[in-house]
């Protein structure tokens, strides 16, 4: 089959809308058996939310909000990150002295590629698969700056961790995000002899900073 062919048969199918109402009726009708909502307490979801992180070999942090420079400064120096690129939107006083934090105004790969990492918050995040969600707000950036750099340091808030994907879906349709990056642990891959390697197609390093 021909790629005319193909994309003609695409345009129209998305013509035909004779079948739009009972397509609708047969989605609502299939069975949803997983569970959809949480069934953990507030400190059992972190708990479980942290141990997927490190599972994935991720790095760990808690605290509280007045601790939350003090904790970034604690990752960097840990990772002897010393430049650091921030989205635009990315809370200013949680900015630590001691490293230089660069703005994302439009900056090459090539820039993002030197730089020791990038700083940003997140949307929701996962507690049951360790994923956080990006929809790259003001304090998320762009998708290239957490694909490019290859040090990922992201603070999640404890009332953004939902327990089941549902429930991080259903706040991401009422958000309506146009874009959506999941991360769950640091990029990794395997080839046909199952040699696994780090950061090609992301950071191959992930802190997280769980805040409260």
């Amino acid at each position: 089959m021909s790629k005319t062919e193909i994309i003609g048969r695409i345009r129209a199918a998305l013509r035909d809308n004779s079948r739009a109402a009972e397509r609708v009726a047969e989605y609502a009708a299939i069975p949803r058996r997983y569970r959809q909502t949480s069934e953990l307490g507030v400190e059992s979801r972190l708990e479980l939310f942290l141990s997927r992180i490190q599972h994935y070999d991720g790095g760990i942090f808690r605290c509280d909000r007045e601790a939350v420079p003090q904790t970034i400064a604690d990752a960097l120096t840990e990772r002897s990150a010393t430049r650091m690129v921030v989205p635009p939107g990315f809370p200013h006083e949680w900015l630590p002295g001691g490293c230089e934090f660069v703005v994302d105004e439009g900056l090459s790969h090539q820039d993002l590629d030197r730089a020791g990492g990038v700083l940003t918050t997140c949307t929701v995040a996962i507690a049951l698969t360790g994923t956080i969600v990006l929809q790259h707000g003001p304090g998320e950036g762009r998708r290239a700056l957490t694909l490019v750099p290859d040090y990922h340091l992201c603070v999640v808030e404890a009332e953004q961790i939902v327990e089941t994907v549902p429930e991080a879906i259903r706040r991401l349709r009422a958000l309506d995000p146009s874009v959506v990056t999941t991360i769950s642990g640091p990029s990794a891959t395997a080839d046909i002899e199952m040699t696994r390697i780090k950061g090609v197609h992301g950071p191959r390093t992930l802190d997280v900073i769980v805040v409260g």
